[in-house]
């Protein structure tokens, strides 16, 4: 887990778990709870409980469906549980799970009673895929504490994170393997992890030998892979990571991710841009992903730029059975071409002609 906002000065009484893959949003929701109820958790305002002892929880669970009308029955129960003090216990933990389905209204509800102190109680909201309505975004980030789960587009330090509080320690080749082999399907880490630690037992070194025969499939591979491979050039493994994605996408999705790379320079191409700020306004994204388009469009020119985005254009028609070819093989070639044209020395009749059968 991650925690993107700082925790305050006083104890935390609010808590977002928040991610898109359920099974991560589920892990991560499982050791907050842990830490919560762990021996030596810091006593919140009005505990009589001494430092280092342990603290009785009781955890109530709630899920907010599906929004068919404007029944509050949920959200009254909720606010019930958080501002009734706990009973035979140190401290109630109140869990609201599928809090994306929280509307405007209801959110705006929640967020106007959380200004009121709620400690001994603990609030959890955990949701998938969505964001919190502004104004109860606006409270938990003042007054309480979020928890990412997804990796984004940090995924190597998030591994590292998660494998650092492993059941088992891998080497280095095997933390190699086991990142190539996941791929963006990082969701497979932790069942894999505890597998790993049955067979193996708690604490111990994994190798690569022994790490091998419990990866299963080979995970997809995300966008960018696929695209800084061309932009360096390196055939062999933009043919490889485009197999990968086509386990999970349609060509037609792979063909559109190229169209985007490749449209992106033609945008720049004659447009006066030279800095990365400006391209990311011009490109309507984020700074990173400009400057290495910027970079990329300038180390290509303007010739092997217009290039790249025929030979997609002669993709597209080809996946639509202008060649009699299986589509792997129409964007195998395709790729092949494209990385051929990122290598620093251009083939200028590579491919310069359209293919018979």
């Amino acid at each position: 887990m991650t925690a993107v906002s700082q925790r305050p000065k006083e104890p935390t009484a609010l808590f977002v778990v928040k991610g898109v893959e359920p099974s991560l949003v589920d892990r991560g929701l499982s050791r907050l709870l842990e830490e919560l109820a762990s021996q030596g958790e810091p006593a919140l305002p009005g505990e009589e409980v001494a430092s280092g002892a342990a603290v009785s929880v009781a955890v109530e669970e709630h899920r907010v469906p599906a929004q068919t009308n404007n029944d509050d029955g949920v959200l009254g129960t909720v606010l019930d549980a958080i501002f009734t003090p706990p009973f035979l216990a140190d401290r109630r933990i109140v869990v609201v799970r599928d809090a994306e389905n929280l509307d405007a209204a209801q959110a705006g509800r929640l967020a106007s009673r959380l200004g009121e102190p709620i400690t001994p109680n603990v609030l959890v909201l955990a949701l998938v895929g969505k964001a919190l309505p502004a104004s109860l975004a606006k409270v938990i980030k003042a007054h309480g504490r979020e928890i990412e789960t997804s990796p984004g587009g940090k995924k190597g330090q998030w591994l590292s994170e998660q494998l650092q509080l492993a059941p088992v320690h891998l080497e280095p080749a095997a933390r190699q393997l086991l990142e190539r082999h996941l791929g963006e399907d990082v969701s497979r880490l932790h069942s894999l992890l505890d597998v790993l630690s049955a067979a193996y037992g708690e604490g111990a070194r994994v190798g690569t030998a022994e790490l091998e025969p419990f990866l299963g499939e080979e995970g997809g591979a995300p966008p960018w892979d696929l695209t800084d491979a061309l932009d360096k050039g390196e055939v062999s493994a933009a043919v490889e990571v485009a197999h990968r994605m086509l386990a999970s996408r349609h060509p037609f999705q792979l063909l559109s991710t190229l169209h985007r790379h490749y449209g992106a320079m033609l945008r720049l191409d004659g447009s006066g841009v030279t800095d990365p700020a400006a391209a990311a306004s011009l490109l309507k994204m984020s700074p990173f992903p400009a400057q290495k388009v910027l970079a990329q469009a300038r180390r290509l020119g303007p010739e092997r730029v217009a290039r790249a985005i025929s030979l997609i254009a002669d993709a597209d028609l080809d996946l639509r059975g202008v060649v009699d070819w299986p589509d792997s093989l129409v964007i195998d070639v395709l790729v092949a071409r494209l990385a051929q044209l990122g290598r620093n020395r251009p083939t200028a009749q590579a491919g310069a002609g359209r293919r018979t059968q």
